[in-house]
């Protein structure tokens, strides 16, 4: 249901209201019984949740699959040729203590 906002003619006050868009505009002001008008209202903020709002929601399967081999090739030759003289690709062997009863 959408919210409305109405002010009053005479003493100015102004104040919202849940209707639907079936219903009557309201009349009289709930202060002090005279006229009101319906003044356009700011409306809601929008919030953007989920998938499907951002511009890179929208690309092709073809795209994300090549930006993902541009961004993999550089990383996997660059990290080989730098750790390839400095330490060999074996993880270090850990010693696990034997706990005293």
């Amino acid at each position: 249901m959408p919210t409305y906002e109405y002010e009053c003619t005479k003493c100015a006050h102004r104040f919202e209201k849940f209707q639907s868009m079936k219903d009557e505009p309201l009349k009289r002001c709930p202060k002090c019984r005279c006229k009101i008008r319906r003044v356009l209202g700011s409306g809601a903020g929008i919030l953007f949740k989920g998938s499907g709002f951002y511009q890179t929601d929208y690309r092709s399967k073809a795209y994300h699959e090549a930006a993902k081999k541009d961004t993999s090739a550089p990383a996997s030759s660059a990290s080989t040729s730098k750790d390839a003289g400095t330490k060999s690709d074996t993880p270090a062997k850990t010693v696990k203590s034997k706990a005293k009863d």
